[in-house]
């Protein structure tokens, strides 16, 4: 019998199993130099698929020596010509050929390639996608009940995260370190299941990288020269979590069945988001609703009649635009990345479609801010109305998003009324972060409400760098920004966790702040914490309220927090020149109370104290 395979078929690595079981034992195996070409491509491309089918040629090679089979190539290499065309099908034409020259059985597992040969007057054998039980995979070894995920690399033991998402440990799984024969193999096996099983699906194939989804199994295969050694991690969802089981459950429900259907799901990585999704996925399924889901890679484990999509022909915007034709009640968008994500959910929200998106974010400001930066923000209550933030597997609260005309909290009075977000948390009611739009820059600002605004504290404990790493942290930050407007000393205070009081020099305190608030608006909105800036000379509030110097000629000089007064009561209602040393400096009209008043800032007043410092006399004579 003599037998030619195409590539389909070699990747797929059922051809040396057939063999091996007896089936085509003694046979002549013919490869097509198309076929060789076409893994060659693969391989030098770094794509997982090219490694695969030249392992298995090399499988038919050791059973060729060992008597079993014979092997030969036949054919022609492909052009370049034909390559550019190998999308409409002429390598595939290449490869039928040879089945045609040597009158041979034609194996497949890719049905238009079948349908075409049959045409030819081929004998074709199709084979199907297997259905079954299929045996274990070297990598479940790594795996028990615990296992959330495995990570293996050559030259390096085997190590495993185990426990829950509020209690998770790393364990090595063995103390011999795992070879790149080991991962070589492991990779193969992954490859030919996920090409076999109805449940398997290669995600992503690029130079050095593969991604597949195995059932609920998320197996990511890297090797050089994407990474510096070859590398398998796999991920598997550990529960399955009802939404019943979640602390707000009641809320979140009265949200999703009634009209509040922007739903974005915020979290850290690790934290439980895509459990969350999935659990809200299965509870409106069961309620009626029509539901589909976006993913790349799809690793949700949802019910079989929940759809799951992916990005088609490489964009979510063209999943997009046929699910806007199939018009399901709710989908499910795991998970925000890339600018076109953001965009697409906006555009299938504002189409009337119930969303639920998933996005990474360490704290709700930064949810905000990355849509901030990709969608105009004045219809984001429109977009999302419902933010649901995670950490360690559980709602730690619920944000509102509503939209208000009002000047935006902590900015200066000058500041016009415009459209501002408002951001509060459902069941305090308190806004904790406003949006709006300043000069055609949006900024995210964080409010902290508290009943009493504490006093600044002393100094000496401002921070109390010792106890608050984070206060510490903070009062750098603050420093780096403001530094840029002042060349003086920066004193801050830190209030509380979202609140910093900065004493900076009196004439820089309007470049600080800048035009309309710009300034310390754009800090702000950089640290994530409120700033208020006063100028230095309110510190002396701390300090006795005038100080009093004695001069020579039984003049005094009293200086308070605005004025600098000269006391001379012998010259009362007299209008004197004052002199320093022997220099004329200014003529006034000393008052019925027998002073001079001059204001502390003014040149005049700064010329007599530098005089005075300098130790030269002060006297006054009459006109």
């Amino acid at each position: 019998m003599i037998i030619v395979p195409d590539t389909s078929v070699v990747i797929d690595g059922r051809i040396t199993s057939m063999i091996k079981t007896g089936e085509y034992t003694g046979a002549t195996i013919i490869i097509p130099e198309a076929v060789v070409a076409e893994l060659e491509a693969q391989a030098n491309q770094g794509r997982e698929i090219g490694f695969s089918g030249l392992n298995e040629l090399q499988q038919l090679y050791r059973m060729m020596g060992e008597k079993i089979i014979e092997l030969k190539f036949a054919g022609d290499r492909p052009s370049l010509e034909q390559v550019k065309l190998s999308s409409g099908g002429e390598i595939d034409a290449l490869i039928r050929n040879v089945a045609l020259q040597h009158d041979a059985k034609f194996i497949t597992s890719d049905l238009v390639q079948a349908e075409v040969a049959k045409a030819k007057g081929l004998d074709v054998l199709y084979l199907r996608p297997q259905i079954g039980d299929f045996s274990p995979l070297s990598i479940d070894q790594f795996f028990d009940e615990e296992t959330i995920a495995v990570i293996l690399k050559e030259r390096v033991p085997p190590i495993a995260k185990k426990g829950q998402l509020k209690d998770m440990r790393l364990v090595t799984l063995r103390d011999n370190p795992l070879s790149e024969h080991e991962l070589r193999y492991m990779a193969q096996e992954i490859l030919e299941r996920a090409k076999r099983d109805p449940d398997g699906f290669i995600e992503v194939e690029k130079r050095g990288v593969t991604v597949v989804q195995i059932g609920s199994l998320r197996i990511a295969i890297a090797r050089r020269p994407f990474a510096d050694g070859m590398e398998i991690t796999a991920v598997r969802p550990l529960v399955d979590v009802s939404l019943d089981n979640y602390n707000m459950a009641p809320e979140i429900k009265r949200r999703i069945l009634g009209n509040r259907r922007g739903v974005l799901i915020a979290g850290p990585p690790g934290a439980g988001k895509t459990t969350l999704a999935q659990s809200l996925a299965t509870f409106l399924a069961d309620h009626d609703f029509i539901i589909k889901t976006m993913e790349a890679p799809r690793d949700l484990q949802v019910p079989d009649h929940i759809t799951q999509y992916t990005a088609l022909d490489g964009s979510m915007m063209n999943t997009a635009e046929v699910l806007l034709l199939v018009r399901p009640d709710y989908v499910i968008f795991d998970e925000l990345r890339k600018s076109e994500d953001f965009s697409v959910y906006s555009d299938m929200r504002l189409a009337g479609m119930g969303m639920v998106g998933v996005v990474h974010a360490m704290g709700v400001h930064d949810a905000l801010q990355r849509f901030c930066d990709r969608v105009d923000y004045s219809v984001l209550p429109q977009i999302i109305n419902t933010i649901i933030f995670v950490a360690k597997g559980e709602i730690t609260s619920i944000y509102d998003l509503e939209l208000t005309i009002k000047v935006p909290e902590g900015m200066s009075g000058d500041l016009h009324m415009r459209p501002v977000i408002t951001v509060r948390e459902y069941s305090k009611r308190e806004v904790e972060i406003e949006v709006f739009r300043y000069e055609g820059e949006t900024f995210v600002m964080p409010i902290k409400r508290t009943a009493e605004e504490p006093e600044a504290p002393a100094p000496a404990a401002a921070a109390e760098p010792e106890e608050n790493v984070s206060w510490r942290l903070a009062e750098k930050d603050i420093q780096r920004e403001i530094g840029r407007y002042t060349d003086g000393a920066i004193d801050v205070r830190i209030v509380s966790d979202n609140k910093a009081i900065v004493y900076i020099e009196d004439k820089d305190v309007p470049a600080a702040i800048g035009k309309g608030g710009k300034n310390i608006a754009a800090i702000v909105n950089k640290l994530g914490i409120g700033i208020d800036i006063r100028p230095r000379s309110e510190l002396e509030t701390k300090k006795p309220a005038e100080e009093e110097m004695q001069i020579n000629g039984g003049i005094r000089i009293r200086i308070d927090k605005k004025q600098l007064t000269i006391v001379s009561p012998e010259h009362k209602g007299r209008i004197v020149d004052v002199f320093a040393g022997k220099e004329y400096l200014f003529t006034a009209t000393v008052n019925d109370e027998g002073d001079i008043l001059l204001a502390k800032n003014s040149t005049i007043a700064q010329e007599m104290i530098k005089r005075y410092n300098e130790g030269e006399t002060i006297r006054l004579r009459p006109v």
